[in-house]
């Protein structure tokens, strides 16, 4: 083997550069609960948070530059696999709600047999009051404005799937 196929070409260490760079602005739209739980080094995470805080255009740029410099001297692929878990979570949570917005809107529109569902899924819910709560929004359901009763049955629906 000769010593150019070890090394790796200009385009590859540029490709490289620019994916860690991409990296850091995945970084930096994160919230700084996100980040401080992450496991990257305290002055990257100094300079995503300084980052947060410019609004100048050429001054984010060469922070930016920064970030992608400091990136250089992590462990780029750890980092991806914690972005990449962070993504999939906020992708359950979404999912998550969605299925409880179905079921609301479900139970207004007066699927019962749902809601034996819903307490044979969650048997700690209390069965009077999600009762009440659909009967309630059921009542608002014909009404243009978004129905404060219907909200409730949403929270209360959020309430029981986190027990």
């Amino acid at each position: 083997m000769c010593e150019q196929d070890t090394e790796k070409s200009r385009t590859r260490l540029k490709k490289d550069a620019h994916h860690l760079q991409r990296t850091g602005e995945k970084l930096a739209a994160l919230s700084e609960a996100q980040l401080s739980r992450m496991d990257i080094p305290t002055d990257l995470v100094e300079a995503i948070l300084t980052l947060k805080t410019m609004r100048s255009h050429g001054a984010r740029r060469r922070q930016m530059q920064y970030v992608g410099a400091l990136m250089r001297q992590v462990d780029g692929e750890a980092i991806d696999r914690e972005l990449k878990e962070i993504e999939q979570g906020a992708a359950l949570q979404t999912k998550a709600f969605h299925r409880l917005e179905e079921w609301r809107d479900r139970l207004v529109t007066g699927d019962d047999v749902l809601m034996e569902e819903i307490l044979g899924i969650f048997p700690d819910a209390d069965r009077q009051r999600l009762g009440q709560l659909v009967r309630s929004a059921r009542k608002e359901a014909g009404k243009e404005t978004p129905s404060r009763p219907a909200r409730h049955l949403f929270r209360y629906l959020r309430e029981i799937s986190k027990e």
